[in-house]
């Protein structure tokens, strides 16, 4: 005989736990697509650009005293060729500059973790006798 007549269901999460998850996966994803090397080519794209803008109104400050409509579209039009332009040399070099620093810092953290096992061995005679047979092992 079953003694139980009500039924009562209840949700086993928190309606608001359920959203802040999805919008945390939705965040997650949308860090997935921007790499650091993106977001490096983007910011060296936007300072070259930048820069070429600057040196476009330098020049045409002078030349543009009566047509000002006719230079704002050309600096306008430098500002978006410069971007088509400079954003696979950006982006390459975003590239280059990430795979260099990658090597820099693990030629230095591996500097330093053999500065730490040479100071070690110096003071423990079993450590430097165990550098010592991997050299002879290595030289045989």
């Amino acid at each position: 005989m079953n003694r139980n007549f009500v039924h009562i269901e209840y949700p086993t999460r928190h309606p608001a736990v359920g959203r802040f998850e999805g919008v945390a996966q939705t965040f997650k994803s949308l860090r997935k697509g921007l790499t650091e090397t993106r977001g490096l080519a983007a910011v060296l794209l936007v300072a070259m650009v930048a820069a070429l803008v600057v040196v476009a109104d330098q020049l045409m400050d002078t030349w543009a005293d009566g047509h000002l409509l006719a230079a704002w579209v050309l600096l306008w039009a430098i500002g978006f060729a410069a971007f088509a332009l400079l954003a696979p040399t950006a982006r390459s070099l975003a590239a280059r500059l990430t795979v260099g620093l990658d090597n820099w810092s693990q030629r230095l953290a591996r500097r330093r973790a053999d500065e730490r096992l040479w100071d070690l061995a110096s003071k423990d005679p079993r450590v430097m006798a165990d550098l010592r047979a991997a050299r002879t092992r290595q030289e045989a």
